[in-house]
């Protein structure tokens, strides 16, 4: 099954909010900003350029198994980089394969060198299932005969 939209389309329904951090703040900061936002993820940016993401298994595995503090700790030491990116223009299954492929959950969204959003795995099973659902109505609409075409 062929898998129709795009990255920008995903923005549209979703909006482009996104929240991000810098290299130079301390781990402790961007992790109480991930849970004051209740998400997962955030973006890492340094003087305008997304540098990589700052994950909640980053923290576990490079800060909390490796005996380190969150207040000494700065999120450029712990971060995975380079940031893996798309741009607008990307598939959705574009997409769902770096995501699996590259066993990662988010993707910033950038275009002319600017960060315009994010999107997750979440957001991508989200857009799946209502595609789904729009063709399953579209053919219970062309058997029953409600079809235009």
């Amino acid at each position: 099954m062929e898998i129709f939209g795009n990255v920008r389309d995903i923005l549209i329904n979703k909006g482009d909010d996104v929240w991000t951090t810098s290299s130079g703040c301390s781990v402790y900061e961007a992790i109480r900003l991930m849970g004051e936002k209740n998400i997962g993820a955030l973006v890492v940016v340094d003087d305008g350029e997304v540098v990589g993401m700052l994950s909640e298994r980053d923290y576990s595995r490079k800060v909390v198994l490796q005996g380190r503090t969150s207040r000494d700790t700065l999120v450029g030491e712990i971060i995975s980089r380079p940031a893996i990116t798309v741009n607008g223009t990307d598939s959705i299954e574009t997409c769902m394969k770096l995501m699996t492929s590259r066993r990662i959950r988010h993707l910033p969204v950038v275009e002319d060198g600017a960060l315009t959003g994010l999107i997750s795995m979440g957001d991508l099973v989200n857009w799946v299932m209502q595609s789904q659902r729009h063709t399953i109505l579209q053919l219970q609409g062309y058997i029953s005969g409600e079809y235009p075409g």
